[in-house]
């Protein structure tokens, strides 16, 4: 499938992004799911070279490592909202992040962990990109990554 022309993949070019094709899920799931003009997209781990971004904010992981790897999920949720609808330009709001971050009791700074996919969704979409969140610490994410996003958009 040829990539779509248009704003959003100068952007993405301009930023040196190259969407990833859609990841084989982990368990028993789909990667996204469509009704009516709403997209779901199941949640994406942290990945680095290739396999998960293993490491725990607050123990082994500061918030600058953490916010690197939540951009990093954004460029594959990227991939499989891309995936999923054909062509970004179709994307009329990025709705809803919901970020899980894999950290300790005492830490606290898990919205400037996933400020490194909701900067990046801005930077990508403008104004359309400027979205509902909530970002979560928890004691474990699977296969011990650091940090996992999904994503809910609306299509025009």
């Amino acid at each position: 499938m040829t990539t779509p022309t248009g704003p959003i993949y100068d952007k993405l070019k301009n930023l040196g992004i190259t969407l990833p094709p859609v990841s084989t899920p982990a368990a028993a799931y789909v990667p996204f799911v469509q009704t009516g003009s709403l997209v779901f997209l199941s949640g994406h781990i942290a990945k680095k070279d290739g396999k998960p971004w293993v490491g725990q904010l607050g123990k082994n992981m500061g918030t600058d490592e953490g916010k690197l790897a939540a951009r990093a999920i954004a460029i594959d949720l990227m991939g499989t909202l891309h995936a999923a609808v054909g062509d970004l330009g179709k994307v009329k709001r990025i709705v809803k992040l919901m970020s899980l971050v894999n950290s300790t009791g005492d830490f606290t700074e898990q919205h400037l962990v996933t400020n490194g996919a909701s900067e990046l969704f801005g930077e990508v979409f403008g104004t359309a990109g400027a979205h509902a969140r909530s970002a979560f610490g928890v004691a474990q994410i699977p296969m011990g990554a650091c940090v996992e996003i999904e994503l809910i958009a609306e299509l025009e």
